[in-house]
């Protein structure tokens, strides 16, 4: 039996997929169970709760043969910090209860950072938490800025003609596809390769500048002139506030531009070949492409 925790998202759902295809018994933990349908349909079983009742999850968790740990996004929240560390904790203290012996944790660049990386902290705090269980094997999964990120530019792009952030343009850095991070996942619990506590890099496919990603995109969604901007930090919360993050939210995620800005994580990286993933910024393209389409229509409408 693997547990998937976070199973709705990005990565855990593709991570579902990956082990189901396999023939492999798998229970999804999300807090709706409409969400789990076509999982469930193929034979996963649900597991329908709270993060925040450490309980519930003791018992989800138990019979884990290899068990995926991660904090799912609330951008709505007051305090996100309050947020991340209660739902550590409680993940922690229910895989020491229900005696899991085997974690894959979604981790990130910067985790090693002990401050100013926004909600990236609490992803720091969430590895000590585990790393603090006794007799327990956890591999802390630290991938790069995700290239899903970009999709949050669509709005922007059908209404401005441009995309922006509060990132510089010109700042190389290592991007990667969320697909990637799935296959790793699902590999490392299929294989429990890993014992004691460590920690590995993923770093996508190669580095690249946002000016350069937005060049790219641009020519597939037929924006063959399309420019990326740097906003400013006040400009950028706001946006973010405006687009329904709460103002918390906004100033974790401009802590973390900072830092990036400043080159503290996923700038000039040893790169090798076990910690780069094939996904390519063209093939991500893609799926931006889609995603833009989409919302066009649905903006026509």
């Amino acid at each position: 039996m693997y547990v998937i925790t976070g199973a709705t998202g990005h990565i855990g759902n593709r991570v579902a997929d990956i082990l189901l295809a396999r023939g492999e018994r798998v229970r999804m933990i999300s807090r709706d169970a409409a969400r789990l349908q076509r999982f469930m349909a193929r034979g996963a079983e649900p597991a329908v709760g709270d993060l925040l009742d450490a309980r519930f999850l003791g018992e989800a968790f138990k019979g884990a043969r290899a068990l995926f740990a991660m904090i799912p996004p609330n951008y709505g929240a007051k305090d996100f910090r309050s947020y991340q560390n209660l739902v550590g904790n409680s993940i922690a203290t229910a895989i020491g209860n229900a005696g899991v012996t085997h974690v894959v944790s979604l981790s990130s660049q910067g985790a090693d950072l002990p401050r100013g990386t926004g909600p990236i902290l609490g992803l720091h705090d969430l590895e000590e938490r585990l790393d603090g269980v006794r007799g327990l094997n956890v591999l802390h999964l630290r991938p790069t800025y995700f290239m899903e990120n970009l999709l949050g530019t669509i709005p922007l792009i059908h209404e401005k003609g441009i995309a922006a952030t509060a990132i510089r343009g010109e700042l190389k850095f290592a991007m990667i596809a969320t697909r990637d991070i799935a296959e790793r996942v699902a590999g490392h619990l299929l294989g429990r390769d890993f014992s004691g506590k460590s920690h590995r890099d993923l770093l996508g496919q190669r580095d690249l500048s946002l000016q350069e990603a937005f060049t790219i995109i641009g020519r597939r969604i037929g924006i063959s002139d399309l420019k990326y901007v740097q906003f400013g930090y006040d400009v950028a919360a706001r946006a973010m506030v405006e687009s329904g993050i709460s103002a918390n939210v906004a100033g974790l995620f401009i802590e973390m531009s900072r830092a990036l800005n400043a080159g503290l994580f996923a700038v000039n990286r040893p790169r090798n070949a076990e910690n780069s993933t094939p996904t390519t910024i063209e093939q991500f393209s893609e799926l931006f492409a889609e995603a833009y389409a989409s919302a066009g229509v649905r903006k026509a409408a």
